[in-house]
């Protein structure tokens, strides 16, 4: 249940205990190198072929699967060397290029607070109703170098530094609300197989490459987010259209330190949408800069992106009793069990004015946070923690980064920190130290005032360990497929298909069917169907077996949530000469009035002689004007233009593409020589004459799902 704050407390919705292995030794479990800990992970011990893994200086790694912690759902140590080693490595592999989110976008705005929190924070920024905070938001992929593509399947940061009144917040997240793996210590090993592979340097920007099903294969944590990951969410419409997560569990602490758990997430007031797989990838070729420029043309035509900022508030008593662990970032809480309570919008309003200066030294960190805003004991957090700052390091070229204007506070600055690489800021005075007794205006502490940890408490041994609490795998992955509809299963069911048959390792690929085997004997029949390997279902053997009693969450499914409308979205029009411009002034019209944009493609760039001899300007040349570039087409020919373009390829593929890709679709009725041409079956978005309000209406629900079982395999 909630109290009246919002905050949820103790529920007897998910009680933990239900189907959990009380196992605390290792046992042998997959093959003969593998052992599995106490969380359901993955030891693979040295011996024979297999030498000892050692750190950089030789010495032998014990556990490379775990972060030393005090106990274990316990805070991980400083003294831990073997992740400082390990993470400090990675975070210089690369430079100047980030390594991880190197392709991304930034825009100026504001956050805005709707809904004071007062008494469960003394962050002043989530307290003080009708403030507008400015902002600096960066969205990206993970995988991919900075020269890649915009729409390839992959995770999207999305970032967002305030610059309060008390210093610089930063929600350092993702648009997915889960993550691959549980602890810090694994992230270098994700990141490395999901990038090219380093003997031949490619593939990059995707994830349909051995190393990467080879890991994660090997690591069932990480099988909810591949649900996620092969699912819609991967490739998003637009960065407009997309949901926000912070990730982690945090914790908000009041004056009185007082701690309520938080997690936090974004809507988008657009409402979510994605694009279709085929059209990814031509998209890719087509305008490698898509989601980039549609960001940009936007915020310049005024239609400023917009996300409410949503927060899930729960105590010690729910966390206890919850089923799953909420320090566990593989995890998420249903909306349905603990509701999304609306406090806040973000407002994208400017573009940046130099790329260079703003999107690429913006540095963010999950340490950046004000009084009021504190960490928890999640294991994955706490080494991100280590990680953003001494990235940042290497980076933009020393400790003075913060220096650089897009990432300096707006509020008063004063402390002790000298000199260093790059320095901007001139500091006054003889005094650089503390105490001191030689200036009267010598920055001091702020206990009243200042940040403090949150005052918990911690005991147990000190140990590597996964915690048992975080062993279940596979309940959550299945109740996302379960949640979403026939249409996105199918997806995720294709996405699986597609990058397992890119994997040359046929073990490695029965290896991930035994591991879907986990989730769902019939998801992975078939996965397993579509690659032709109905033979080599095998279940690997699971610490954890899969609930099947979690209720759905229409949360979690994209078109369950979907907003109707066209406003923002694109329009293309084909046109030829001798098309008609009064039905084309009348449609521009139409779609003007809803909000939406309107695009003219034609032969050639130079436009179109209209039937009553004017031109038809055009926005786009038939072969750089793909229809994968429009959210829905509008195919407007005399008869004698269509029976021309009906024997022109790029025409053709034009009015093809956007069929297949389920489109909704205008047509006058001269063009059916072109419909006909392109394999085009009338169905219900297909929309023939010029009543553009049933066009537009049509358009506003989206895609013709309906459609897609006559144009793809569905497996």
């Amino acid at each position: 249940m909630r109290t009246d704050s919002g905050i949820a407390v103790s529920s007897t919705h998910y009680i933990k205990g239900q189907n959990m292995s009380k196992t605390k030794k290792s046992a042998k479990n997959v093959a003969a190198d593998h052992e599995t800990g106490a969380g359901g992970e993955f030891h693979q011990i040295a011996g024979a072929t297999h030498p000892q893994l050692t750190n950089q200086r030789g010495l032998v790694v014990g556990d490379d699967e775990n972060s030393l912690k005090a106990g274990e759902r316990g805070p991980v140590l400083l003294e831990d060397h073997l992740l400082v080693e390990k993470t400090q490595h990675f975070d210089h592999e690369r430079i100047p290029e980030r390594i991880v989110h190197a392709r991304g976008f930034g825009a100026k705005g504001y956050f805005e607070l709707t809904h004071s929190l007062e008494g469960i924070t003394k962050a002043r920024v989530l307290t003080k109703v009708g403030v507008k905070t400015p902002v600096f938001t960066r969205f990206s992929t993970v995988a991919g170098n900075m020269g890649s593509a915009d729409t390839a399947r992959d995770v999207r940061g999305f970032a967002v530094k305030m610059y309060t009144d008390q210093g610089n917040w930063d929600i350092v997240g993702n648009n997915i609300p889960v993550f691959f793996i549980q602890d810090s210590i694994k992230f270098t090993d994700l990141i490395h197989a999901a990038k090219q592979e380093p003997d031949r340097g490619f593939p990059q920007a995707q994830t349909a490459h051995d190393t990467f099903w080879d890991f994660v294969s090997l690591v069932p944590e990480s099988t909810h987010m591949l649900m996620w990951i092969m699912s819609d969410r991967a490739i998003p419409r637009s960065f407009r259209m997309m949901e926000g997560f912070g990730v982690h569990t945090f914790r908000l602490v009041n004056g009185a330190g007082d701690s309520t758990y938080v997690k936090f997430h974004w809507r988008p007031t657009l409402g979510m949408a994605s694009i279709v797989w085929d059209e990814a990838l031509k998209i890719s070729g087509a305008d490698p800069d898509f989601h980039r420029r549609d960001l940009w043309n936007a915020i310049n035509e005024g239609n400023f992106p917009e996300w409410e900022l949503g927060v899930q508030l729960f105590d010690e008593e729910f966390a206890n009793k919850f089923e799953f662990d909420v320090l566990d970032a593989t995890k998420l809480i249903p909306e349905e069990t603990i509701p999304l309570k609306i406090i806040g919008r973000l407002v994208l309003d400017q573009n940046v004015d130099n790329y260079f200066a703003e999107t690429e030294q913006v540095a963010f960190a999950t340490t950046d946070v004000v009084p009021g805003i504190d960490f928890t004991n999640d294991p994955l957090l706490q080494g991100r923690n280590l990680s953003y700052i001494d990235t940042q390091l290497s980076r933009l070229g020393g400790p003075n980064y913060e220096q650089i204007p897009v990432n300096a506070p707006r509020c008063p600055m004063a402390n002790m920190q000298r000199d260093g690489h790059m320095t901007m800021i001139p500091q006054k005075g003889r005094v650089s130290y503390s105490p001191s007794s030689l200036e009267a205006d010598s920055p001091r502490q702020d206990p009243k005032n200042g940040f403090t940890s949150f005052r918990g408490s911690e005991n147990g041994d000190k140990l590597r360990i996964r915690a048992e609490s975080f062993g279940d795998h596979f309940s959550q992955a299945l109740m996302f497929f379960n949640s979403q509809t026939e249409p996105e299963q199918n997806h995720i069911i294709s996405a699986f298909i597609f990058e397992l048959s890119k994997v040359e390792t046929k073990a490695v690929r029965t290896r991930m069917l035994g591991q879907l085997v986990n989730v769902s004997p019939e998801i992975a029949q078939r996965v397993a169907n579509g690659l032709g390997m109905l033979d080599a279902i095998k279940a690997v053997p699971a610490k954890v077996p899969v609930r099947t009693d979690l209720p759905t969450s229409d949360a979690l499914s994209i078109l369950k949530k979907a907003v109707p409308g066209v406003k923002t979205k694109v329009i293309g029009c084909l046109v030829e000469d001798g098309s008609d411009a009064k039905t084309i002034l009348a449609l521009k019209k139409a779609v003007t009035a809803a909000g939406a944009n309107l695009k003219i493609v034609a032969p050639k760039i130079g436009g179109a002689h209209a039937s009553d001899g004017t031109t038809i300007e055009a926005d786009f040349q038939l072969a750089g004007g793909s229809s994968v570039l429009f959210d829905a087409v509008y195919v407007l020919l005399s008869k004698e233009g269509a029976t021309k373009l009906s024997r022109e390829g790029a025409a053709v593929a034009w009015v093809h593409d956007a069929f297949v890709h389920l489109k909704v679709m205008g047509a006058s009725a001269a063009a059916k020589p072109l419909l006909d041409a392109a394999g085009v079956i009338k169905d219900d978005g297909i929309v023939i004459g010029d009543d553009h309000k049933a066009y537009l209406n049509r358009a506003s629900q989206g895609r013709i799902w309906s459609r897609e079982p006559g144009v793809c395999s569905v497996f």
